[in-house]
C-alpha cells in the first residue's frame, strides 16, 4: 500500500532520548541516596544523635547559599541547576564518599599490624578520603558542565556550582559528625553543655564552614575556565579541570592532614595557609562579579546602536544599584507583575551580552544566530515595561565613559548581524 502524499519516515526515539524521563530517572536516584543516606546517618548517630546533628548542620547553609547567591547575582543560574547540585553533593556524592571511604578503611586496617592501626585512620583521612570526596563532588560539575552548557560559561558559574555541590556535601558530613559527637557525650552521661558536641560544632560549624566549598570551588574554576576556550583547544579543556580537582585534593588533603598535628601546628595551617587561600578566593569572586558587570557594558552598546536598547540602558543594565531601583520602580507603578517583567527583562539582556562575549571569542556555538534572535524577541516584548524603569534608574547613577562596541576584524563563527534573519529586522513591529 503506498504511503499517503507528503508521508515522511520518522525513526521512534528512543525513551531514554526523552528529557523528562532523563529528569526523573535523576531525581529517582538522588531520592534513592538521600533514604540510603539518612538510613546510614541514623543508624551511625541514634535517632537523637542524628535530630541534634540535623538541627546544628543546618545553621552555616543558609550563610553559604547565600555566599554564593551573591557572587551569581549578576546573571542568576536557575534554581533547578542549583537544587540538582546541593542535592548531588548531600545524597550521591555523600554515598559514594562512606561506601568507598568506608571499604579503604577496611583494607588498611587489615593491611597493618595492630600497633599501627592508629596510623592508618589517619592515612585514610589525609589520602583517601581527599580523593574519593573531591571525585564525588566533582560529578555533579562535570554533570552541569556536559549536559547545562548552556547556563555554565564561566569561572562564575563553575565556582558557584562546585560551592553549592560542597556545601551539601559538608551539611550531611557535619549531620553525621555531631551526631556522633552528642552520642559519645550522652554515652559518657556529661550533663549541661555536651563537651565533644561543642567542640565539634566550634571546629566544624563556626570556625570552618567554608572548607568543602573552598576545596571544590577548585575543581569549578578548571571547569569554569575550560567553557570559556575556543572549542579547538580541546586538549587544554581537558587538563584545565583535572588540574583543577587535582588542586581541590591536595587542599583537602593538607587540611585534613593538619587535623592530626598539635593544635598549635592545626592553628599554623589554619592561618597560613587555608586562611590567604579562602581570602584569595574571595577576591577572585568580587573580581569576577565586577568583570561580569563590565562586560555587559562594553558588549551591550552593539544592540543600543541598533535600536534595540535606547542609550541609558547599557549603563544601567551593569549596575546592580540601577538593577534594583529599576524593579523598584515598576512595582511601585505597575505592581509585582511589572516587577517581575523587569526582572525577565535584565536576565535576557545580561544573556544577551555575555552571548555576544561569546561570540566575539568564538565559543558561541553554531546556534548563536537562533539564540540571539531568541533573546532579542524577549526583549522585544517586554521593553514597555522595562525601558521606562531602566531609563529612570540610570538617571540616578554618575555617567562614566562608556567604551564603544568592540570592532572585529574577521566575523566569528556563526556570526549574524544583531538584526539578522528571521523575523526581526532591526526595531520595529516583527513583519
Amino acid at each position: 500500500m503506498p504511503a499517503p502524499a507528503g508521508w515522511r519516515y520518522k525513526p521512534r526515539r528512543a525513551l531514554w532520548d526523552n528529557k523528562a524521563v532523563r529528569a526523573g530517572a535523576l531525581i529517582l536516584l538522588l531520592a534513592l541516596c538521600g533514604l540510603v543516606i539518612l538510613a546510614l546517618v541514623r543508624e551511625q548517630t541514634g535517632t537523637e544523635g542524628f535530630l541534634v546533628g540535623l538541627g546544628l548542620a543546618v545553621l552555616p547553609v543558609p550563610l553559604l547559599v547565600a555566599a554564593f547567591r551573591w557572587m551569581d547575582r549578576v546573571e542568576p543560574k536557575p534554581w533547578k541547576n542549583l537544587v540538582f547540585a546541593f542535592s548531588w553533593g548531600a545524597c550521591a556524592a555523600t554515598l559514594m564518599a562512606i561506601i568507598a571511604n568506608g571499604y579503604a578503611t577496611e583494607w588498611l586496617l587489615s593491611s597493618v599490624d595492630l600497633a599501627q592501626r592508629p596510623e592508618a585512620d589517619k592515612w585514610g583521612a589525609t589520602f583517601v578520603a581527599p580523593v574519593v570526596e573531591e571525585t564525588g563532588k566533582a560529578a555533579a560539575v562535570l554533570l552541569l558542565y556536559l549536559f547545562r552548557r548552556r547556563d555554565f560559561n564561566n569561572t562564575v558559574d563553575g565556582v558557584v556550582f562546585a560551592g553549592i555541590t560542597a556545601t551539601g556535601f559538608a551539611f550531611t558530613e557535619n549531620i553525621l559528625y555531631l551526631g556522633n559527637a552528642f552520642a559519645t557525650d550522652q554515652s559518657f552521661g556529661h550533663e549541661g553543655v555536651p563537651a565533644a558536641t561543642a567542640a565539634t560544632f566550634f571546629m566544624r560549624v563556626l570556625m570552618s564552614p567554608f572548607a568543602h566549598p573552598l576545596f571544590t570551588t577548585m575543581t569549578g574554576l578548571g571547569f569554569g575556565i575550560a567553557a570559556s576556550l575556543a572549542p579547538r583547544r580541546k586538549v587544554i579543556r581537558v587538563l584545565v579541570p583535572f588540574a583543577g580537582l587535582l588542586t581541590a585534593m591536595v587542599l583537602h588533603s593538607v587540611w585534613n592532614g593538619s587535623a592530626s598535628l598539635s593544635p598549635l601546628a592545626f592553628l599554623a595551617v589554619y592561618a597560613l595557609f587555608m586562611v590567604p587561600v579562602f581570602g584569595a578566593l574571595t577576591w577572585l569572586a568580587i573580581w569576577s562579579r565586577q568583570n561580569e558587570l563590565r562586560t555587559i557594558r562594553t558588549f551591550l552598546p552593539a544592540y543600543q546602536i541598533a535600536g534595540w536598547l535606547t542609550p541609558p540602558e547599557p549603563l544601567a543594565l551593569s549596575s546592580m544599584r540601577a538593577r534594583g531601583i529599576a524593579r523598584d520602580v515598576a512595582r511601585r507603578t505597575g505592581g509585582p507583575g511589572a516587577a517581575r517583567t523587569v526582572a525577565e527583562y535584565i536576565s535576557f539582556a545580561t544573556s544577551l551580552a555575555f552571548l555576544r562575549q561569546r561570540a566575539h571569542n568564538g565559543t558561541a556555538g553554531p546556534d548563536f544566530p537562533a539564540r540571539e534572535q531568541e533573546l532579542l524577541h524577549h526583549l522585544w516584548t517586554r521593553k514597555h515595561i522595562a525601558q521606562p524603569a531602566l531609563t529612570q534608574a540610570s538617571a540616578t547613577l554618575p555617567r562614566p565613559f562608556v567604551p564603544m562596541p568592540q570592532q572585529w576584524a574577521a566575523p566569528p563563527p556563526g556570526w549574524q548581524d544583531v538584526r539578522g534573519p528571521g523575523p526581526w529586522h532591526g526595531p520595529g513591529t516583527p513583519r
